[in-house]
Formats: C-alpha cells, structure tokens, sequence
C-alpha cells in the first residue's frame, strides 16, 4: 500500500502564531501518525518559486492523511496557521513501482 503525505510550502508573517500552530498541530499528528520527513531545513530553488519553508509529513496511507487534514484536531490548528503564514498544502498518495535502479538490473532502459 502506497503511503500518504502532505506537502507544505508557507511564508511565515507571523512567528509567534505560527509557533502556537506548531505546538497544537502534534495532536493531530500523533492521533494519525504523522512523521515527518522534511520541516524547514536548507534549502534552494534550483527550479522555479517556492515558498520560504517546506514540510513533508509521511501518514501511512492516503486515506490517514486526508483524515488528518480534515480532523477537528488539525481544523483548529489549521486556523492558526492561516492566520500566521501564506500558504499551500497538497495532500499526494505515494509511489510504488519500477524505481531507476530496478529498471537498469531488469534491462528497462535500453
């Protein structure tokens, strides 16, 4: 089963909120499994616009990551954070399949 995960770009205009939206969003997190995989960290465009930080979160299906997204958990953190950046978030089922290396040991690509 592929896995789910969101993935945020935001503008921070107001630090302070956005911190409290950091705090309450665990509980969502937790209840759903949330993990994550990219929060802040270096980063460049090598390509195009984004956004000042990027998160990934990794839930263990679709499914559990549109659940937390529309929990009344994350419903109230999400106002918060709306009030305290700009912003976009995709909610993407992962990938399974053929990945670069299993198509070069399976002759794929010629």
């Amino acid at each position: 089963m592929a896995k789910g995960y969101w993935i945020g770009q935001v503008d921070i205009t107001d630090a302070e909120l956005f911190g409290a939206y950091s705090k309450l969003n665990q509980l969502a997190y937790q209840k759903y499994g949330g993990r994550y995989l990219i929060r802040g960290g270096r980063s460049e465009a090598v390509e195009g616009h984004y956004r000042s930080r990027l998160v990934v979160i990794e839930f263990k299906d679709y499914e559990t990551a549109m659940a937390c997204y529309q929990s009344p958990e994350y419903r109230r953190a999400a106002e918060l954070r709306k009030a305290a950046s700009l912003g976009d978030v995709i909610v993407v089922e992962g990938y399974i399949g053929l990945q670069p290396d299993d198509a070069l040991a399976e002759n794929v690509i010629r």
